[in-house]
This record gives structure tokens, sequence and C-alpha cells, in this order.
């Protein structure tokens, strides 16, 4: 009982710090997406794919999250865009105390779209909110079609998903209808996008909904 009452207590002071960010981000019209997903999913390329795409025409930032090295951050900032990174030294989520403060590093004013790319985790994150608008879940092909149901509380969570990877289809054990079916069945409400970083199928219609800032 004495482990609940300490979680609990974590929880509420992180969604009271949430509930600040978001509306700081409000407040100046900035739109922020969670980006989460197990490690190797491919979130940061496709974080280059967009910024590729947006950089002329949107004020992009970033937030990176990593347990070790730069090396995410290092890769998104060759795009020119803003790029704040948070090493957790072991931890297996950001909060919102560490996007309050990663946030402090941004200039705000240049910031239309701000990315917080998640540790590579699909259970921690799952449940702390970072004053984010919506959680964007990235799952790749490889990973095979089963990983709602094994996770199902970060899809529960998430607004987006991002199927990514769709070139490797024709060699992994995975069923594109099945996954989003298994996907759907835990949340009916997700926006679906079907992308492939190695060949730029789907991300013009990701760019696209990123420019109406998640409206339909």
């Amino acid at each position: 009982m004495s482990v609940i009452t300490v979680e609990r207590k974590v929880l509420e002071k992180n969604d009271d710090v949430a509930r600040q960010n978001r509306a700081a981000f409000a407040e100046r019209g900035i739109f922020v997406l969670n980006i989460v997903s197990s490690p190797g999913s491919g979130k940061t390329s496709i974080l280059e794919k967009t910024c590729e795409a947006l950089r002329e025409t949107m004020k992009i930032a970033v937030i990176e999250g990593d347990v070790q090295t730069d090396l995410d951050a290092q890769r998104v900032a060759a795009y020119g865009v803003q790029v704040v990174q948070i090493v957790t030294l072991g931890g297996c989520h950001l909060d919102a105390g560490l996007v309050r403060d990663a946030v402090q590093k941004l200039d705000l004013d240049r910031t239309e779209l701000l990315f917080i790319e998640n540790v590579g985790n699909l259970v921690c994150p799952s449940g702390y909110d970072l004053g984010e608008a919506m959680k964007v879940t990235v799952l790749s092909t490889a990973e095979g079609d089963d990983k709602p149901l094994k996770y199902p509380a970060m899809f529960h969570n998430s607004s987006v998903l991002i199927i990514n990877k769709t070139d490797l289809i024709p060699y992994v054990n995975c069923n594109l209808n099945e996954l989003k079916g298994n996907a759907l069945k835990i949340n009916p409400f997700l926006r679906v996008f079907e992308i492939s970083c190695n060949t730029g199928a789907g991300i013009s219609q990701w760019c696209d909904w990123l420019k109406n800032k998640g409206r339909p």
C-alpha cells in the first residue's frame, strides 16, 4: 500500500508540472508531440525526414531523450533546428519536470512545432504526461503485428500511430492489416500513418497533418 501511495504522489506532482507545461505551450500556440516507441523503431529517422521536409515552412524544435549519448541530437541538429538533449543516465522515460527544464533552453518565440523524442520504451512513458498535445507511438513492421496487444496502455494513451519501415513487409513476419486491426481494437480513435524513411512513402501525408497541427 505504501508503494502505491508513493507512486500516486509522484504521478500527481508530474501531472501538476505537465499542466503548467501545457498551459505555457498553449499560450504561445506551440503544437507539442511526445514521440514514443521501443528502441530501433525509427523515431529519429522520422524526425530527420520531418525536419528536412518542414524546416523551411515551420519553426521546429526538438527535445531528445536518451539513456546515454547525444548521438540522436547530433543527427537532428544537422537539419538546422533547435535541439536540446536530455540524458537520463538509466532512467526509462522522460517526465514533465525534465521537459520543463529543457524548454528553458529553447527560444519559444522561434518555435511552433515541438517534438519530444522520449526514451525508447513502450511501458514506462505511457503513464507520464509531459504537457504534450498528443502522444505519437511509432511501431516498425520489424517488431511484428502483436505489439499493440502486448503493450496496450501505450496505444490506448496515444492519439497517433506511425507504422514505420513498411518497405520491409516482404521480408518480415508482419501482417499490416492485422497490426492496424490490433491497434484499433485498443484505441479505435488512433490516426494511423504508414511510412518508410528509406523510400519516403507516407512522409508527405504525415507532414501535411503536422502543418495543420493535428486538425483533420
